[in-house]
């Protein structure tokens, strides 16, 4: 018999994405106990879920890649279920009353592969030639784990993974045990903050660990030399953004970098992802350091309520760029935003920030023109009220999910007046202003 959801209950509501994430319960915390085998690129074990229902619930849905699942169970007791594309639907044998917490423990194995995207390439779990890394943003996660794919739904994680000897696994979380039995080593960690399922994060490869101060580096031997180079300033980089922005919101940081090629850097809960591409120790590409390590007060900590808000994360993220060049030497963040708004991407009728569109989630109007819409903001309030706004934004939310929204309710408290007029020019119009 086939089990069917409640009305609703597969679908997030998301504006952008309302196929991915599910209606009908929260997730309180994920418990994944699982086994890695890179020569097979085989992935098994157990994902235990505990949640919430926010509605009565005779049967739910949850998102996970074409895996042979081998168990499910609600609350101890087996459940049926059906598994078709990237939605696991399970009928408990008995409903769940609104506001009910309940568990689901799913049994499956398969060989994980990243989806294909038209509109961003592969995302989610990924073979290297030694290891694999998972880039989730914005809909991998499924790929490796049965999950409520949705940003707002942030949940603790504990993460077990067992790999053979030689690899080092570095998650998303604090490494609280490591253990060696015979030729394998399991690795586990704990995240203790609320975390949207895209941010969670396995990196395993042949890496060496080195100490940075405030951050951990996880680079192949062969990189390793001009790494420290390219690196090397993240304890300033860190002293920077804590002070215009606000203590970091983590316990640990974790710089991963591949031995494998990638187009672009990867951000995770407490960790960014570089390719070998992106290392040359002439700290080429440090631009793309500060912008990943601004992704934990933006994006991270301060996680966007649904997808249309994603300007937040990346305009976000490109002004820490701007601020980053000024504060080490470079051009002015003035100087920047100059360049940029006379850039070709720039220029003509655009995705509106605050609602760019599907295909314009990444788009470089979203971010070179959200760094521009701050540093407006910037020159509209003056300096001191502009970083205190920034400081504010980061204290209260933290941990949380935001909307442009929000944003833009705190800044006009800080201007002391309505900025409407400021917002629907920069957020809600096609053509940027001067």
């Amino acid at each position: 018999m086939t089990a069917q959801p409640e009305p609703g209950a597969d679908r997030s509501g998301d504006s952008y994405l309302p196929a991915h994430g599910n209606g009908g319960y929260r997730v309180r915390r994920y418990d994944l106990d699982l086994e890695y085998r890179p020569v097979a690129n085989r992935l098994s074990g157990s994902a235990r879920i505990t949640a919430v229902a926010t509605q009565p619930l005779s049967a739910f849905t949850l998102d996970l890649a074409e895996f042979k699942i081998g168990r499910v169970q609600v609350s101890g007791t087996n459940a049926r279920y059906t598994h078709r594309g990237h939605k696991l639907r399970v009928k408990p044998a008995r409903s769940i009353a609104e506001g009910g917490e309940f568990t689901v423990e799913i049994r499956y194995a398969g060989n994980p592969a990243p989806i294909s995207s038209p509109d961003w390439g592969d995302v989610g779990w990924d073979e290297l030639t030694e290891g694999a890394l998972v880039a989730s943003q914005p809909i991998g996660a499924p790929t490796w784990f049965p999950c409520n794919d949705h940003p707002a739904d942030k949940a603790t994680y504990r993460l077990a993974l067992k790999v053979p000897a030689p690899y080092t696994v570095v998650a998303t979380g604090s490494l609280v045990d490591k253990s060696r039995s015979a030729s394998t080593v399991r690795w586990v960690f704990e995240r203790a903050e609320p975390t949207a399922p895209y941010l969670v994060s396995v990196q395993i490869g042949y890496y060496d660990d080195v100490d940075l101060g405030g951050a951990r580096l996880y680079v192949p031997t062969r990189l390793r030399e001009n790494a420290l180079v390219d690196f090397g300033r993240q304890p300033d980089m860190r002293t920077a953004l804590e002070g215009w922005f606000g203590p970091y919101p983590f316990d640990e940081y974790a710089i991963v970098v591949t031995d494998d090629e990638l187009d672009d850097p990867i951000e995770a809960q407490g960790m960014a992802v570089f390719g070998a591409g992106h290392v040359d120790g002439r700290r080429t590409h440090e631009r793309l350091v500060v912008h990943e390590f601004a992704h934990q007060w933006f994006g991270n900590s301060l996680t966007v309520a649904d997808w249309r808000n994603i300007w937040l994360n990346e305009g976000f993220a490109t002004y820490t760029e701007w601020l980053w060049s000024e504060a080490s030497g470079g051009e002015s963040a003035d100087a920047l935003a100059h360049r940029w708004r006379d850039a070709p991407a720039q220029q003509g009728s655009g995705p509106r920030l605050a609602d760019p569109g599907v295909t314009g989630m990444f788009s470089e109007r979203v971010y070179k023109g959200g760094a521009l819409t701050l540093h407006a903001l910037r020159r509209e309030l003056g300096d001191d009220p502009f970083f205190a706004l920034l400081r504010e934004w980061t204290s209260t939310h933290r941990h949380s999910t935001v909307t442009t929204a929000d944003f833009t309710a705190l800044a006009a408290r800080y201007a002391g007046r309505s900025l409407d007029r400021f917002f629907t020019s920069w957020l809600d119009t096609a053509v940027l202003p001067r």
